[in-house]
């Protein structure tokens, strides 16, 4: 399945990237200067994207996020990895899905916009023209609370309520972390999702990057289900591999 999968997605883009100066020479309007984002996309590095920032962490914060990316590296190199999110079968969640390590697909319908990712089959629902809820109002999960409105061919998205242990670059994050977006459709036909994380507990000013996609035209996406019979973590937190053992 995954050696498929993958296959499949070099092909789409290929097949992307020669029809993109044709699929990207007009953004479809779904009126009042509203753009049609509907479709699937995948990850774009284009000049026009900034390049990805480090987290502005507090000095303690920052300590902890460099000790566990260089212990991560360290165990790599070893050939011990340790063992990660994606080794437990737990999505992404938010801001990380937005990476679009697999395409995504984005659906506009009245009242919603809704995000999935091909990656552990992920679904993220922003509701527009709705009041934000306070974040103790809000039940943590793996997206949040996310509300969105459109100012002009802007998707301005406020999210909050994400749980403490869904982490983005291993920057940790207080419950009162607010993720801020602003979504647009590019001339060039690069949809840009402007990211701005705010939270004064562990962050010395709002963290902002940016995120580019293409359009992939005629994909759709695959069912990817991440089922944990294989990789698992052990007491040391390391990642193994269950082996049938010849007999038994």
């Amino acid at each position: 399945m995954m050696s498929a999968r993958i296959t499949r997605f070099i092909a789409v883009g290929v097949f992307a990237a020669a029809l993109s100066s044709t699929a990207n020479a007009q953004a479809p309007q779904t009126g009042a200067g509203v753009p049609d984002i509907t479709g699937s996309w995948e990850r774009a590095r284009d000049a026009s994207i900034p390049a990805q920032t480090q987290p502005p962490l507090k000095p303690q914060y920052l300590k902890e996020q460099q000790a566990k990316t260089q212990a991560a590296r360290d165990a790599s190199a070893k050939g011990t990895p340790l063992a990660d999110r994606a080794t437990m079968c737990l999505p992404e969640g938010m801001p990380a899905m937005m990476g679009a390590t697999f395409p995504i697909e984005i659906l506009q319908s009245k009242g919603q916009v809704t995000i999935i990712e091909e990656a552990f089959t992920q679904v993220r629902r922003i509701l527009l023209d709705q009041p934000q809820k306070a974040v103790d109002d809000v039940e943590p999960g793996f997206y949040g609370r996310s509300v969105g409105h459109w100012e002009g061919g802007t998707l301005v998205v406020d999210t909050v309520g994400v749980r403490e242990n869904v982490v983005f670059q291993n920057a940790p994050h207080s419950a009162d972390m607010r993720i801020k977006e602003r979504i647009s459709l590019g001339a060039n036909g690069i949809l840009r999702d402007e990211v701005t994380i705010e939270d004064p507990a562990t962050l010395e000013k709002p963290w902002t990057f940016t995120f580019g996609y293409r359009r992939v035209p005629n994909y759709s996406l695959l069912e990817y289900i991440c089922e944990d019979n294989r990789e698992y973590a052990d007491e040391k937190g390391q990642q193994k591999i269950r082996v049938d053992t010849p007999g038994k």
